[in-house]
C-alpha cells in the first residue's frame, strides 16, 4: 500500500508542475508579469480583442496561413527568422504586410537567443531588422493595388527571443534598442504537440481578452488548427489582430 501511495504522490509531484507549464494558470502569468514587468505578457482590456503571433516564419506554409487570416478577417504578427527569409520568400513577407499583419523580430537562426553573446544578440536583431525594414519598403508601394489592404502595418519593435528565455543581460539590450520583449499568455507548444485538435482546445479554452497567442509557422498542423480556430474565436465575438492593434486597446501587462 505504501508503495503504491508512493508512486502516486509521485506522480502527482510530477504530473502537476508539468501541467503548470503546459498550461500555466492566471496567477502564475500575473506573477510572471510584477516579476519582469518590461515584459510584453498580454494587454489588459474588457474588450473582446486577442493578438494572433505566430513564430518562425517564413515558410512553405505562409501563404496557406495567410489565405486562412483573411478568410477570417484577421490580422496577426509574425515573428521572423531572419535565416528562413531566403530570397524566394520575400514576396510572401511583403503580401503578409500589404494585407494588414506586421512582421517583427525572431534573431536570425531558430536556436536559443539567451546562450548568444552581447555583440551577436545585437548582430542578430539588427540583421533581422534589416530584412524587415527592406522587406516593408519594397511592399508599401502596392498599398494601392486592387485587393490590398490600404493600412498596411507599421513597423514595429517586437523582439521574441528563441527558445522563449530572457536573461536581465538581454532585457537591458532590448530596452537600449528600444524593443518590447514579447512572450505571451496563451501557448500551445504547438512546436512539441503536432496534433491540431490539441492546440485548438489550449487556445480556445485560455482566452481571454488582451490575450496574445502565440503558434508556429513551419508546421504542418498550423494551418489546419487555425482553419478550425478563427472561426470559432470570431464565432465567440473575438477580433483576431496584431500586436499593434492590441496595444492600443489597453495597458501592457
Amino acid at each position: 500500500m505504501l508503495s503504491l501511495f508512493g508512486y502516486a504522490l509521485a506522480a502527482i509531484l510530477i504530473i502537476i508542475p508539468l501541467y503548470i507549464l503546459y498550461k500555466p494558470p492566471r496567477f502564475v502569468i500575473r506573477f510572471a508579469q510584477r516579476k519582469w514587468e518590461d515584459v510584453l505578457w498580454n494587454v489588459a482590456t474588457s474588450k473582446r480583442i486577442v493578438a494572433l503571433t505566430i513564430d518562425d516564419g517564413p515558410s512553405e506554409y505562409t501563404s496557406e496561413i495567410l489565405d486562412i487570416l483573411r478568410s477570417n478577417d484577421a490580422t496577426a504578427t509574425f515573428f521572423v527568422i531572419g535565416s528562413h527569409a531566403t530570397p524566394d520568400r520575400e514576396e510572401i513577407l511583403r503580401n503578409l504586410i500589404r494585407h494588414g499583419n506586421e512582421l517583427a523580430n525572431h534573431a536570425m537562426r531558430d536556436e536559443p537567443s539567451y546562450l548568444l553573446s552581447e555583440t551577436e544578440l545585437i548582430d542578430n536583431i539588427n540583421c533581422v531588422q534589416k530584412i524587415i525594414s527592406d522587406i516593408e519598403a519594397t511592399a508599401r508601394p502596392g498599398a494601392n493595388d486592387v485587393g490590398l489592404d490600404s493600412k498596411m502595418a507599421q513597423s514595429a519593435l517586437y523582439f521574441r527571443p528563441g527558445g522563449g528565455f530572457f536573461s536581465t543581460k538581454m532585457r537591458e539590450i532590448l530596452s537600449k534598442m528600444g524593443y518590447h520583449l514579447t512572450l505571451g499568455d496563451i501557448y500551445p507548444h504547438d512546436p512539441f504537440v503536432p496534433f491540431w485538435k490539441i492546440n485548438n482546445w489550449h487556445i480556445l479554452s485560455s482566452i481571454h481578452p488582451g490575450g496574445i497567442i502565440i503558434c508556429h509557422d513551419g508546421r504542418s498542423w498550423t494551418p489546419p488548427m487555425l482553419r478550425k480556430l478563427l472561426p470559432e474565436l470570431k464565432r465567440r465575438g473575438f477580433q483576431v489582430v496584431t500586436l499593434t492593434a492590441l496595444l492600443k486597446e489597453g495597458k501592457c501587462t
